[in-house]
């Protein structure tokens, strides 16, 4: 009997950086790569049944949160995180082949690309005009192809080998150490093993009209010596000045001290959703206070116990 491949939708083509990260995840021959037009329809697409998984990216070391990512992660259907990769990201300028440089009028690249190489395009191509494609290598199959009203593209350099484009110039990104981390998204189930390098992600919205509301939400983790690797604010969509906030925290649903911060945030937040505890893909464990150790609220529990049955020393 064969098992069916679990599914893994992407950001397509072939060739995107977050296939470079689903490759990390599984191999072509252990599963069924499912390219998808765009981060939404990636992630859709867990919701309806037709993938298992998928791969999108989430944050960049140069240009911050992807905002297509939180967004659909905040709302609808839930799913959460269950992995995290970290894909280094090098750009090259690509073109057709016989293309030269003063040729170049029009450049079609993701909008975070063209952000990450902003003041190299500054310097050497100042009156160029940014067409904005849904990934990279979409951009690159589209010139590949033909007739795509631009003539060049900014790419890894695996991407323009893959589409046969000519490269024009090399590490032309501002900083040659940026790096896009990449989650695998599922439906929601069992959260995976404690590993004590791991990170919670959670969206949480503040009470209206509330002064100190940003505070008493924030304090729920610092109290608690829970440390936040990152925060944004992203607004709710339904009124001006209304915003949630996408947090990664240091820790896992498992730590004693993140389960606490949740339940505090349950208390004083009206929304709070669970994106998921999963491993740190740079596997750094978090530096925890002896007071906020699982062996310490352990005992502070068995303390009230005792004092409920009469012992008070």
């Amino acid at each position: 009997m064969t098992t069916a491949l679990p599914r893994y939708a992407y950001l397509g083509p072939a060739g995107t950086f977050t296939e470079a990260g689903l490759r990390q995840v599984v191999g072509p021959n252990e599963a069924e790569y499912l390219p998808q037009l765009d981060v939404v329809t990636a992630l859709e697409a867990v919701r309806t049944g037709a993938a298992d998984f998928a791969v999108v990216p989430i944050e960049n070391s140069v240009e911050g949160g992807v905002n297509a990512t939180l967004d659909t992660l905040a709302v609808g259907e839930p799913l959460v995180v269950v992995r995290e990769v970290l894909v280094p990201i090098t750009f090259v300028l690509a073109a057709r082949p016989g293309t030269a440089m003063e040729e170049i009028r029009r450049l079609s690249t993701h909008p975070h690309a063209w952000a990450q190489c902003r003041r190299w395009l500054n310097r050497n191509l100042p009156e160029v005009v940014h067409v904005p494609a849904t990934s990279t290598a979409g951009a690159a199959a589209l010139l590949a192809e033909g007739g795509a009203g631009f003539e060049a593209t900014l790419v890894s350099p695996l991407t323009a080998e893959v589409y046969g484009l000519a490269v024009l110039a090399e590490h032309v990104a501002d900083n040659e150490s940026a790096v896009t981390r990449f989650v695998v998204v599922a439906r929601p189930g069992a959260v995976p093993a404690r590993t004590g390098a791991d990170k919670t992600s959670l969206v949480v919205h503040l009470p209206d009209n509330e002064a100190g509301a940003l505070l008493t939400m924030l304090e729920q983790f610092a109290t608690r010596g829970v440390n936040l690797s990152r925060i944004e604010s992203r607004p709710i969509g339904d009124a001006l000045g209304r915003y949630s906030f996408s947090i990664d925290a240091e820790g896992h649903l498992d730590d004693a001290r993140v389960a606490d911060a949740l339940m505090g945030l349950h208390r004083v937040c009206p929304y709070v959703r669970f994106l998921g505890s999963y491993p740190r893909a740079d596997a750094t464990r978090p530096s925890v206070h002896p007071a906020n150790s699982d062996v310490a609220f352990a005992a502070a529990q068995e303390w009230v116990q005792a004092l409920r049955r009469g012992a008070v020393d």
